[in-house]
């Protein structure tokens, strides 16, 4: 189509300890959320995915679920983080895989940051 401008969806990475529970959940949750596409890792050597630099270079967004996960990834990849947003969104490691209460508070932390779009 001429004029027509193709628009590359924002690249969200989730990143919590192990990969196994929160940041796994908001993976899903946003993965066809329209004008988005997701990923998910661990801090942990026991993670699930473990986070690398290749996947801080990907991402636009970087969400991070405790402090101690933004602190990490400072200490260990300075480096691929120049110039990218890290939001801690002080979720606790309190919830299980799709617990509905981690959902519904995924959402709510996350609302300023996702955006519905058309």
């Amino acid at each position: 189509m001429a004029g027509a401008r193709d628009i590359s969806p924002t690249k969200l990475l989730f990143v919590c300890s192990r990969n196994k529970w929160r940041s796994r959940t908001a993976e899903e949750l946003y993965q066809n959320f329209p004008g988005y596409v997701a990923k998910s890792a661990g801090t942990e050597p026991s993670s699930r995915q473990r986070v690398t630099e290749g996947l801080l270079g990907w991402a636009d967004l970087i969400f991070v679920m405790e402090a101690k996960h933004r602190d990490y990834l400072r200490d260990k990849f300075a480096e691929a983080l120049h110039g990218k947003r890290v939001i801690c969104l002080r979720i606790p490691d309190d919830f299980t895989y799709n617990d509905p209460d981690l959902i519904d508070l995924l959402k709510a932390h996350l609302s300023p940051y996702i955006l519905v779009r058309e």
